[in-house]
């Protein structure tokens, strides 16, 4: 007697879905990246050029923001400035990103004393807070990019270091991983099709967060005075030339405070969940 046919499930294909906070997250930093890659061009204003009759002006149809206390273009500075905060956070996220996962990977594989080794190393940079190392650096070239380049980017690789290394462990230890070394295929096989594809969600996590963070040291730093100095156009030197007169013109200092509160929702939202349907 033939058998019954087997009854298949129905499969649908997953499709992704952002949600209402991611969309506003994305948009959110399309605006900003827009207006710091192409705000310079458009303005077309030297933001160093000072015109002291324009004193505090208040913002027109002409120039949005006004002058700031130096009869500088406001809306000009703050496009430089936003280009400079944000190319320099994505620089030093990169240079962390790159060395730190590759160190990661290295440490899984080898395993012994070259993991030990570059733990130890990790153990010692973790040790010292982030932002006091910035600090350390910055305070041999006081208003230097460099310090502020090398400093974020040493506190940052460790997070990298330390996620991909003991995810890496997980991954070489696994079936997959196995097979394909006894099938004869080469580390960089491994690495591009089993241990990436699983790597990659958690560093991109890692960047957005990594990237936030060096924008708030970089404001900060620039806050207190140890960071870029005047008349560099940076959002936290802007904060701290334009402080003291908060009370004539507040819009002054609220423009660079909304263009930094704005990135930084836009990242934070990025990680909101998806939905498939």
């Amino acid at each position: 007697m033939p058998s019954a046919p087997l009854d298949l499930p129905y499969h649908t294909e997953a499709r992704w879905r952002p949600r209402a906070g991611q969309m506003a997250g994305i948009a959110l930093l399309v605006l900003i990246a827009a207006f710091a890659l192409f705000g310079p061009w458009l303005v077309g204003i030297d933001p160093a050029r000072q015109q002291l009759e324009r004193f505090l002006e208040v913002p027109s149809l002409a120039h949005p923001l006004g002058f700031d206390q130096l009869g500088r273009s406001m809306l000009a500075r703050l496009a430089h400035g936003t280009q400079l905060s944000l190319a320099l956070a994505a620089i030093s996220v990169l240079s962390a990103a790159i060395p730190g996962t590759l160190l990661g990977l290295l440490a899984a594989w080898w395993g012994g004393w070259p993991e030990r080794l570059l733990a130890a190393l990790a153990d010692a940079v973790l040790a010292l807070p982030g932002l006091l190392l910035v600090l350390l650096l910055a305070a041999f070239a006081p208003g230097g990019f460099w310090p502020l380049y090398v400093g974020i980017s040493l506190a940052l690789w460790v997070e990298y270091f330390r996620v991909v290394r003991a995810a890496s462990r997980i991954l070489l230890a696994g079936p997959q991983v196995e097979a394909a070394r006894l099938l004869g295929f080469g580390a960089a096989y491994i690495v591009r099709r089993h241990l990436l594809p699983e790597l990659l969600p958690r560093l991109l996590t890692l960047m957005r967060f990594g990237f936030a963070g060096a924008v708030l040291a970089m404001s900060a730093l620039g806050f207190v005075g140890v960071g870029l100095q005047p008349p560099t156009p940076e959002l936290g030197v802007m904060m701290i030339e334009l402080l003291p007169y908060y009370g004539e013109a507040p819009w002054l200092v609220g423009a660079p405070v909304l263009v930094l509160f704005l990135t930084l929702l836009g990242l934070l939202l990025l990680p909101a969940g998806t939905e498939t349907a």
